[in-house]
């Protein structure tokens, strides 16, 4: 008898999940688990607690309705606030487990991770896949360490010779499938001193989950037909619908890239093709150059001197990174899209770009410590598009131009009217 363990880690969804797709299909029985790691909630080497409430919240959001999807199938799903390899393997012998099927990941923690749990297991068979992409790395017409330097060069080609995979859905498992599981998931405390409070004033309004990703996504693609018009707002800075909000969702991998590419191609064929819906597929094309940035680069995206590994004189001066997080610097504008990520763990495209930009290029601080503090806030933080970007806009990484940006001219282009500005900056709450 054949058992699958479905170890779920940044892939919290049923639809269009290679895991989960392949265990069903070559298993007599099928069991899921997820581990709420603790040293995913302690304070890291910059001094600011890893996961922060925003995105715990989400994350336990998102747990919940798994746990429902997965149990819809026949599936159950133990959630455990352990470490994985101090009780994977007691689970895997309860059960007695003949394969684990799991998302390959490759930055250090996750490595890290995995290789302790593999040690703490023997004779069974491990099937890792790479599951988070839009193009997948068997089908791109470069090898790894061949990955272009310039975005422009990367997407080019993968547009020219790359068909996007199609989208799978999971079988159900027979109803004897599923175990005795009494636990519930909302009832993890993960060391969070008190749950985070929505703000009314926050652009991200929406809560965790596969089926509240799917639920946008129709909401913006069909309902709305907003996706008619994303390239002319993206850039905007008040209200739920100036961009698609899809990030969080595809971070802890509630949707795919695929699901969303293919619907983007059925909108073209039914509504309109248009430089705005190309424009998002653009951006899960740049998703996907940083993914393939930090598998060439490994831990060089969290050294000092980046990718290039370029020699800049930074600081570390503590006030001056307090005063950026707190929204009391000289910059009006980088102070309102602070205290926006401050109190809602959410922060615009453009915003991240001037923030990062001030903190690294005008007040020369250590970029490392802005990226750890948008680690720590950011509701759909991913380790690769994190870096990645905060290494572009340093210098260290994928931009050759090595860009500063105008705060004052971003300002005014942006939010002409200062609507954004007066937002969070009148109702400074210290």
């Amino acid at each position: 008898m054949r058992t699958g363990l479905v170890w779920f880690r940044n892939d919290l969804r049923v639809a269009d999940n290679t895991s989960l797709n392949t265990a069903i299909t070559n298993s007599d029985r099928v069991i899921a688990c997820y581990y709420l790691d603790p040293r995913n909630f302690e304070t890291s080497y910059f001094g600011f607690k890893k996961t922060e409430s925003f995105r715990t919240n989400f994350l336990i959001e998102t747990l919940i309705e798994l746990k429902k999807n997965l149990q819809d199938l026949n599936i159950t799903l133990l959630v455990f606030e352990e470490k994985p390899e101090d009780v994977l393997y007691s689970i895997a012998n309860s059960y007695r487990v003949t394969d684990i099927y799991l998302q390959s990941e490759w930055t250090s923690e996750e490595l890290t991770v995995s290789k302790a749990v593999k040690q703490s297991i023997s004779e069974i068979n491990w099937h890792e896949t790479y599951n988070q992409f839009l193009f997948h790395p068997d089908d791109i017409p470069f090898d790894i360490n061949s990955i272009p330097k310039v975005f422009t060069a990367f997407r080019k080609k993968c547009e020219k010779y790359v068909k996007v995979r199609e989208v799978s859905q999971p079988q159900s498992m027979p109803i004897t499938n599923l175990l005795e599981d009494t636990e519930t998931i909302s009832s993890y405390t993960l060391n969070q001193p008190q749950k985070a409070i929505k703000d009314f004033r926050t652009a991200f309004p929406f809560v965790g989950g596969e089926n509240q990703a799917l639920d946008r996504l129709d909401y913006y693609f069909w309902q709305t037909q907003k996706l008619s018009y994303y390239k002319k707002t993206r850039n905007g800075l008040v209200g739920k619908d100036y961009s698609s909000k899809f990030s969080p969702w595809l971070a802890n991998g509630s949707i795919s890239a695929r699901t969303i590419f293919h619907q983007i191609t059925k909108y073209e064929q039914e509504i309109t093709k248009s430089q705005d819906t190309y424009w998002l597929i653009f951006e899960l094309i740049w998703r996907d150059y940083f993914k393939y940035i930090s598998l060439k680069h490994e831990n060089k995206i969290f050294h000092l001197g980046g990718i290039l590994q370029k020699n800049y004189t930074w600081n570390n001066d503590p006030s001056l990174v307090r005063k950026w997080i707190d929204g009391k610097t000289s910059q009006p504008f980088v102070n309102a899209n602070m205290l926006e990520l401050k109190q809602t763990g959410w922060m615009s495209n453009r915003g991240r770009q001037n923030v990062a930009s001030y903190f690294a290029k005008s007040l020369k601080l250590d970029w490392r410590i802005g990226a750890a503090y948008f680690e720590s806030m950011l509701i759909d933080y991913d380790v690769h598009s994190n870096y990645g970007n905060w290494m572009y806009v340093a210098g260290v990484g994928n931009d050759p131009r090595d860009r500063v940006f105008n705060i004052d001219v971003q300002a005014k282009r942006y939010d002409t009217d200062g609507k954004f500005q007066k937002q969070w900056l009148q109702t400074q709450l210290f």
